[in-house]
């Protein structure tokens, strides 16, 4: 979602006047986008923060203006806290409010701006050219639902993000259609709860997102459909069939389950237990058993038994995951799980966390390593580190390296993989005619 709001802003602000630039010593602008999901990524921005203000100081000196703007979910979490704590800052948009920025820079006072208009902030976005979307590549996240109702006792997103909202349907296909136009070929629908989507058709009527996927895959030129991130409580049979049904939808699922036990569940207020869970990865298996899927999970919860712990264990095992995304917990302040007496140490979480780590990374491997000896079909994005080498990804969001011309780039070939590292796989191109 950062990435998405990254680039949106980058389109807005060049429609201003201003050129987009990797070296921040050349940059007059320097807009922050930050996350808030944890207390180590928003403690950083203050780092940063002090080194901005040391720069902008420096300018001051040459007479040269710096300006420096915090978006994103801090900005909506500690708003004029960001401009009390950092005098150095300029603004402070939300992620809902960053269309005014503009306007707020014209200004030129030191403002905060926290709103939570989000059509607003879609219909004012300006439309990215064709040679902003070329140079961003072959794949695109579209934004099609904010926000979240669910209230995990851990997440702060509620409170950034605001309330769950779908963009209405004839909004997305018609970014959906400039993006492939424009030579993207994979999309990527993005939302906090993207599988609570329900945008509404011409006529008012809620279309789930099951049916905005049925629209998407008659598009010429589109090869890919993938979502991200999913909530299993809105994970209906409609979505699970439509892995069967379409081609286009990548066998390749992310959907955060969090812990194995049905006791830490309940604290968190997933609304799910873990038998739930492993019920819909089932389904998913009889509707596509070819598909993979990823997690997230969180380790010393409040309260977190070592036979809770063992319970998520035992599910990962289960489920057998293609990748995971693990993290220690966060307390965040104004969610319930930070007010608990019952924190876990430090030394516990961080020894139960290098257990969960030797598990699912042995489930990676061994996924990777599967697919040595198979062809699978790749989607190419970009050039390699080497001469001759081109990059992309597989079905399952899996890094792969070949032999093959630029020309490649854009299209979707075969290629049979022939061995397996760290974090990618390496194969050769195996037929040059690209694959419907």
């Amino acid at each position: 979602m950062n990435v998405y709001d990254a680039a949106r802003m980058t389109d807005l602000l060049a429609e201003n006047g201003y050129d987009e630039t990797q070296a921040e010593a050349d940059a007059d602008l320097v807009v922050l986008n930050t996350c808030h999901i944890r207390e180590k990524a928003a403690e950083k921005i203050y780092s940063e923060l002090g080194k901005l203000a040391i720069v902008k100081s420096e300018r001051a000196a040459q007479g040269r203006e710096f300006k420096i703007v915090v978006a994103g979910c801090v900005a909506q979490a500690e708003g004029e806290l960001v401009l009390r704590r950092q005098k150095a800052v300029d603004l402070v948009v939300g992620p809902q409010s960053y269309h005014h920025l503009p306007e707020l820079l014209a200004r030129g006072a030191r403002a905060a701006d926290t709103d939570f208009a989000v059509e607003e902030k879609f219909r004012e976005l300006p439309r990215p050219t064709p040679s902003q979307i070329a140079a961003r590549g072959v794949s695109a996240f579209v934004t099609v639902q904010e926000g979240c109702d669910k209230f995990c006792s851990f997440c702060v997103v509620p409170y950034t993000r605001g309330a769950e909202v779908s963009r209405n349907v004839a909004e997305v296909l018609a970014e959906a259609q400039r993006l492939v136009d424009s030579g993207v070929r994979e999309i990527v629908l993005i939302g906090q709860n993207v599988n609570a989507y329900r945008g509404a058709d011409a006529a008012g009527r809620a279309v789930t997102l099951e049916r905005l996927f049925e629209r998407l895959s008659r598009m010429d030129g589109l090869k890919r459909l993938r979502y991200t991130t999913s909530h299993p409580v809105d994970m209906t049979q409609g979505l699970i069939d439509a892995h069967a049904a379409l081609p286009k939808l990548m066998p390749f699922l992310h959907l955060p389950v969090q812990s194995g036990s049905d006791r830490v569940l309940k604290e968190m207020n997933r609304r799910h237990r873990a038998q739930d869970y492993l019920d819909i990865v089932a389904r998913l298996r009889r509707a596509r058993p070819d598909v993979a899927l990823s997690s997230d999970f969180i380790v010393g919860f409040p309260g977190e038994s070592e036979e809770d712990f063992e319970a998520t264990l035992a599910l990962i095992r289960e489920v057998d995951f293609a990748s995971t995304y693990f993290f220690k917990y966060s307390p965040r302040p104004g969610t319930p799980g930070a007010e608990r007496p019952d924190q876990i140490d430090e030394e516990t979480m961080r020894e139960r966390l290098a257990r969960l780590q030797d598990v699912v990374e042995a489930q990676r491997h061994a996924f990777n390593a599967a697919t040595v000896g198979r062809v699978v079909d790749v989607l190419f994005e970009k050039p390699g580190r080497h001469a001759g080498q081109i990059g992309g990804k597989s079905p399952y969001m899996q890094a792969v390296h070949a032999q093959g011309s630029l020309d490649a780039i854009g299209r979707v070939l075969p290629v049979k993989i022939l061995a397996a590292g760290t974090n990618s796989l390496s194969g050769e191109i195996v037929e040059a005619r690209e694959l419907e």
